[in-house]
């Protein structure tokens, strides 16, 4: 996939025209969403936050996002 050629993932639902060549970091920083607040499936397989730097996404991906949320009784 070359650089910066839009393609379009499903992110949490929503189709979304990205930049080519980003990776899940990236996503991620580029929606200012803290890498170590979530937890994040790609294609339906959760991606352990260590791999986000090197997961590049595809035309096509299904991403999922899901905050961590604090709370209790």
């Amino acid at each position: 996939m070359r650089q910066g050629v839009p393609v379009e993932i499903l992110l949490n639902g929503q189709k979304t025209k990205i930049e080519g060549g980003l990776t899940l970091k990236a996503l991620l920083e580029r929606f200012q969403i803290d890498p170590f607040s979530v937890v994040v499936e790609r294609n339906e397989e959760i991606v352990p936050s260590r791999y986000f730097t090197e997961t590049p996404l595809s035309e096509g991906d299904k991403i999922e996002i899901v905050r961590f949320v604090g709370g209790g009784a």
